[in-house]
């Protein structure tokens, strides 16, 4: 009897752990986003007040990203068509984060065990680079086309212009700046309705 207890508390937390990981149902809406999962839009509200970010921007930008999906990797290179060579580089989680600039947040934020499989380490990341943007290049934290650029070319490689000679980048921007502008509509309508629901859940 103990032991099918057992069984079953580790079948319950493996199913809570497999739904708050599952990319939303309506990845185009926040507000169902946000509804379907509520420790999200805690997480996405913490960055907003640490950071003075925008919630709409790093939602966009991680949905161009990961598709909301925690475990996302770029796609195997192959030689020859068969033989596998490797990622084409280390992004990883929802945020698409490399390894070298998530040890720079790590250090820079002291946050040592946070994972790029985890949505709110993730979306404090995209947060925090934001921030970095405006410092390093004077972008608006509300300026999701230009700061979607940096997030895919890096700074340094923003201020050589290098998105100039990639016309589908451009392309990707505006996708990623309409889609934020959408959100940032989006949220206007529901923001109330989850306030509510986010203090009545810290209540009990």
């Amino acid at each position: 009897m103990i032991v099918q207890q057992k069984i079953m508390s580790l079948c319950f937390v493996f199913l809570l752990i497999n739904c708050a990981n599952n990319p939303p149902r309506q990845p185009n809406n926040l507000c169902a986003v946000f509804k379907e999962h509520p420790d999200w839009y805690k997480a996405s509200k913490n960055a907003e007040k640490k950071w003075n970010v925008p919630i709409h921007v790093p939602l966009a930008i991680m949905y161009q990203e990961s598709s909301f999906k925690h475990d996302a990797k770029p796609p195997m290179q192959y030689f020859l068509g068969f033989i596998p060579k490797g990622r084409a580089s280390s992004s990883y989680g929802y945020s698409q984060a490399k390894d070298g600039t998530w040890d720079q947040y790590k250090k820079s934020t002291h946050q040592r065990f946070a994972s790029r499989s985890n949505f709110a380490d993730s979306v404090d990341f995209i947060s925090w680079y934001v921030v970095q943007t405006k410092k390093i290049n004077g972008i608006s934290t509300w300026d999701a086309y230009h700061q979607y650029l940096n997030y895919h070319e890096g700074w340094y490689g923003y201020q050589k212009k290098s998105y100039l000679k990639k016309a589908w980048l451009n392309g990707v921007a505006h996708k990623v700046d309409k889609r934020a502008k959408q959100y940032a509509i989006q949220y206007i309508d529901c923001r109330q309705e989850l306030e509510k629901k986010r203090k009545r859940f810290w209540l009990f």
